[in-house]
């Protein structure tokens, strides 16, 4: 495999889909917050994605068995007041170079483009380094209008603080370069474990920009069962990344 391999498990048809993506990155906020939402609202899987940038390895689980490094797309329709259709996509890694991260985004998003999304949200974790009591919501956007929606949602705007590294800043940058709209909600998090919480503050602001309703009472015991899931990739996924980028200011282990 020396390019991204894109299967379609279900061919279907959406109405303007919002794209949200949620890749394993700061506290897994975003991961967390999506696998939260594809459980609630039922959603579908109709596509996986193999990329040879992903961590060479694989995952052991119960009674000996692996599971491979994946993204996953799903879709759900109809989703709240506004009856809005969506596409998200998750997964246990993202990629481990600059490289890899820049031509997954790109093949992910020239998959998804054909649907007519109307718009993107990336979701996140801000590491604070230390504990957060009622963890704020911070936010970027492509354009104005987009910002000024966060803030009516009472999100708080990032300015002139840094970048957003990784599949949620790059669906951003390429999505511009499409003629389309996007925005990114970054939870703040300590930023050393799977932060349930932060997660909930994301769906909150994330449900109240796209007018839906989500039950988060079993929002802990997902977090718990992924915390399970990824104890193991999580060491092995820093030491690799560790050993890619020894002597570069860029590092991937910020990834949001």
């Amino acid at each position: 495999m020396d390019v991204t391999e894109i299967t379609t498990l279900e061919e279907i048809e959406l109405n303007n889909p919002i794209f949200i993506e949620a890749l394993p990155g700061i506290g897994h906020v975003g991961k967390l917050a999506a696998d939260h939402m594809i459980d609630e609202f039922g959603a579908t899987k109709f596509a996986e994605i193999y990329s040879p940038t992903f961590p060479p390895q694989v995952l052991v689980k119960e009674e000996g068995l692996i599971a491979n490094m994946i993204n996953e797309l799903y879709y759900i329709k109809e989703v709240g007041e506004d009856k809005l259709d969506l596409i998200i996509i998750v997964g246990n890694t993202q990629s481990l170079s600059p490289e890899g991260q820049y031509l997954l985004c790109k093949d992910v998003l020239d998959y998804v483009k054909p649907f007519d999304i109307s718009r993107i949200f990336t979701l996140g974790g801000m590491a604070t380094g230390q504990p957060v009591e009622n963890p704020k919501v911070f936010g970027a956007a492509t354009h104005e209008e987009d910002v000024e929606l966060l803030e009516e949602a009472g999100i708080e705007i990032r300015s002139n603080d840094g970048g957003i590294v990784g599949a949620s800043g790059l669906f951003l940058g390429l999505a511009v370069r499409q003629g389309l709209h996007g925005s990114c909600l970054m939870g703040e998090t300590p930023g050393y474990f799977i932060d349930a919480e932060s997660a909930e503050a994301i769906l909150n602001k994330l449900s109240y920009l796209l007018n839906f309703e989500i039950n988060v009472d079993k929002l802990e015991e997902r977090a718990e069962e992924t915390r399970q899931m990824i104890a193991k990739a999580q060491q092995m996924e820093q030491d690799l990344i560790n050993k890619a980028n020894a002597g570069n200011a860029d590092d991937l282990r910020y990834i949001g």
